[in-house]
């Protein structure tokens, strides 16, 4: 499912700048700030998708 693999990606890209974040580096902190928010938005889209595919399977 492509919006699980997106959801994936975003994650990845983001452990780079949680390691800097959590040194001490503002900047980082706030592109995992963001970069969640990113996550989330594509969780989100998962749950959909799953949920689709459950009343395509039901129906």
């Amino acid at each position: 499912m492509e919006q699980y693999e997106r959801l994936k990606q975003l994650v990845e890209a983001a452990a780079e700048d949680v390691s800097k974040a959590t040194g001490g580096n503002k900047a980082a902190g706030t592109r995992v700030r963001k970069a969640m928010q990113d996550v989330k938005a594509a969780a989100q889209e998962v749950r959909k998708r799953i949920l689709e595919v459950r009343a395509e399977t039901e129906g």
